[in-house]
């Protein structure tokens, strides 16, 4: 089985990389145009992660590597264990057969983003996420009231499950990371309806609209 690592990077300390397991192929995209890197693609700084994300589906389409963890340049502000997960993975402990999140925190936004994205800490001006008109604008169709995700914009997916959208429809979205206000932001909490899958079962939310799926560092259920 071939496995990629796809790293949207800033300026963010990459040491942690060197412990990645061999089998894993690591692809690191830079957006730090004040740094110099001897290894890695360098992008234009717009879109955050979910346009770095979309430019690598893009270009690699038709050679995808079968499995694909995209990630943060650090990882473990959402998902502690990110290397024991790449170290299940690479043993074959870890079997991806669609999408799976990657992180602890299960939360739930509302369509204008009014639950978590207006009371954000760093939303320092308290502006609403219009996620339903991102989502009309990415699908042509009405969205849900409500959006639950895994926080953090992480995630490990088989290709079949890319692959079943056209290169044209990778390549709107592309162009509305770049375009639509807070995009990132609204990809954060639709990625796997981006790809078309339920990623969460309803046997782990259980009704829940929060779910600490493992206690996170100092800090007990």
């Amino acid at each position: 089985m071939q496995f990629e690592l796809v790293v949207a990077h800033y300026n963010e300390n990459l040491n942690w990389l060197r412990k990645v397991p061999k089998l894993i192929q690591q692809t690191v995209y830079h957006k730090d145009s004040s740094q110099t890197y001897e290894s890695g693609i360098r992008l234009p700084n717009v879109g955050r992660e979910a346009h770095t994300y979309l430019h690598h589906i893009l270009e690699k389409y038709d050679s995808l590597a079968e499995i694909t963890v995209f990630c943060q340049g650090k990882p473990f502000d959402h998902a502690f264990d990110f290397h024991k997960t790449l170290r299940e993975l690479a043993a074959g402990e870890r079997q991806i057969s669609g999408f799976q999140w990657l992180g602890h925190l299960i939360d739930t936004d509302d369509k204008a983003g009014e639950k978590l994205f207006k009371t954000w800490s760093k939303n320092e001006d308290a502006r609403g996420l219009d996620i339903a008109g991102y989502y009309r604008a990415l699908t042509g169709l009405e969205g849900p009231e409500k959006y639950t995700f895994v926080l953090g914009a992480q995630f490990i997916i088989h290709r079949e499950i890319i692959q079943q959208k056209p290169k044209s429809y990778y390549q709107h979205a592309l162009e509305l990371s770049i375009t639509f206000p807070d995009a990132a932001h609204c990809y954060e909490r639709t990625w796997d309806k981006v790809f078309g899958v339920k990623g969460i079962p309803d046997e782990v939310l259980q009704g829940r609209e929060t779910v600490h799926l493992k206690p996170m560092r100092h800090q007990t259920l």
